[in-house]
């Protein structure tokens, strides 16, 4: 990977791919788009704001933002495994590799839920694997 490419391994630049989405120059139009911006988010931190409001109101709790800005893992890898897009609803289904402080590898697994509302789409919850 180099420095230019996109922290979610789609293989296109970071300016053509999740930058405009966490800049808050567009909007993902699909699940997919989403669900990779928010991995990107989580692996470069200091992107609690984009965080908090791309997470249905509904389903985030008490978070706030800044709990949302702190980068505690090394985010290595994202695989999409499967994602689907019906209307306003969407799934995805991802695997991100990481490393946590104390250099030991793991991997987050998950099937997450997505609803579109007012033309923006929200993650809801997941189900992790």
């Amino acid at each position: 990977m180099t420095p230019h490419d996109c922290p979610c391994h789609s293989g296109k630049a970071f300016t053509r791919c999740c930058g405009p989405f966490l800049s808050g120059k567009d909007n993902p139009r699909t699940v997919t788009q989403l669900m990779r911006s928010r991995y990107c988010a989580f692996a470069l931190g200091g992107c609690g704001q984009y965080l908090f409001d791309t997470w249905h109101p509904a389903h985030r709790g008490a978070l706030q933002p800044e709990d949302l800005d702190a980068r505690e893992l090394e985010w290595l890898h994202l695989s999409v495994v499967d994602a689907q897009q019906t209307g306003d609803r969407g799934t995805v289904e991802f695997i991100a590799r990481f490393r946590d402080a104390q250099g030991t590898e793991g991997q987050h697994h998950e099937r997450s839920r997505f609803l579109r509302e007012q033309g923006r789409w929200r993650y809801l919850d997941g189900d992790v694997r």
